[in-house]
């Protein structure tokens, strides 16, 4: 067992970890491990909205499904689907590199234009994290399964000491090691007709947290459909139209599709919060939460090791300069919009 903070990136604690030196977790969970080289990594989403213009729609996701191929395009790329709050069909494409260089090359070139010229029929976002790697994490329940920036990683870590505690999340941060990573100022915008710029605050978090069932045979397939994912609705339905008096700015849960459309057997809940710690405490203590955590506690103590089910999550904490937003003719409940 070793620590989820890799070697190179530990320090002396003068923040304290939730659990002793001695605590055993009571099932492995593993961390994407990255080349020591790498220091920094972006997290891009690019996200089209319309009501009903499938066909508009389809030929903007074609055109920046285009542009990941061109030269300094991202390292790994998927694409999921929802439909939000406002009733609004909603497709992200969410992007990594762990080359901020190779990212704004290929951004000014490619990517810059998805919010400034208008698409009939559609609006379009571009949603940006390119977070130093001392403030994020992953958590894998799997260690062949990666996803979202653990596609870009070296590999696995050996199953990982922070986990499976309230608190295991900022334990595997590094930059917690010293930063209570506490919120300061709050989200401004910036508008030009159409086009609304956000300037985010300092230590934003962002979570991607996604379920795979892929893998489970009818039974348990059955077991997750009826038994946790109804909870798991639920609670990412309350965050989306409810979210705001408990710190979550924006909620999407969405269905995550081949790069052609087809539906996969993958979710996730992306989720933008106005702290860390507003996060630990919907998880803690919110009774959607505790419902959701609950259902997925007694499904895997039925099956125990033979669970097929994969779960993952990153969790990032940016600084304020760390942060790009801009939507453009979308509604006002889109992403950070939500904050004004």
């Amino acid at each position: 067992m070793e620590s989820a903070i890799p070697e190179h990136l530990r320090c002396p604690r003068t923040r304290q970890r939730r659990v002793a030196d001695d605590y055993v977790p009571p099932y492995p969970s593993f961390v994407a491990r990255h080349a020591p080289s790498v220091k920094r990594v972006v997290m891009a989403y690019f996200g089209v909205q319309s009501q009903g213009d499938a066909a508009a729609v389809d030929a903007a996701l074609a055109d920046i499904s285009s542009r990941f191929a061109a030269e300094q395009a991202p390292g790994h790329w998927d694409r999921a689907r929802y439909t939000d709050e406002a009733g609004h069909d909603t497709v992200i494409l969410a992007a990594y590199w762990d080359d901020p260089a190779r990212f704004q090359a290929w951004f000014e070139r490619h990517g810059s234009d998805w919010t400034r010229a208008p698409r009939a029929g559609v609006g379009t976002f571009t949603e940006v994290l390119q977070p130093d790697v001392e403030r994020y994490e992953t958590l894998f329940s799997a260690p062949d399964r990666a996803e979202g920036i653990a596609m870009l990683s070296q590999g696995m870590s050996d199953t990982v000491l922070e986990h499976a505690y309230w608190g295991g999340a900022r334990d595997r941060v590094p930059a917690a090691q010293t930063d209570a990573l506490l919120p300061h100022g709050q989200p401004t915008f910036e508008r030009a007709g159409s086009r609304v710029s956000v300037r985010g605050q300092q230590h934003l978090c962002l979570i991607r947290s996604g379920q795979d069932w892929g893998d489970t045979d009818a039974e348990e397939r059955r077991m997750y459909l009826n038994d946790v994912e109804p909870a798991l609705h639920a609670g990412m339905d309350f965050l989306r139209d409810h979210g705001l008096p408990v710190g979550c700015f924006a909620n999407r849960y969405v269905r995550v599709e081949t790069a052609d459309g087809r539906p996969t057997e993958k979710s996730y809940g992306m989720s933008w919060w106005q702290s860390l710690a507003a996060l630990e405490r919907w998880a803690e203590s919110h009774p959607t939460h505790l419902a959701i955590f609950g259902a997925a506690m007694q499904y895997l103590s039925k099956l125990g090791p033979a669970a097929k089910l994969k779960l993952y999550h990153e969790v990032t904490v940016a600084r304020a300069e760390d942060q790009f937003f801009e939507y453009l003719n979308c509604h006002g409940a889109t992403g950070l919009l939500r904050a004004g």
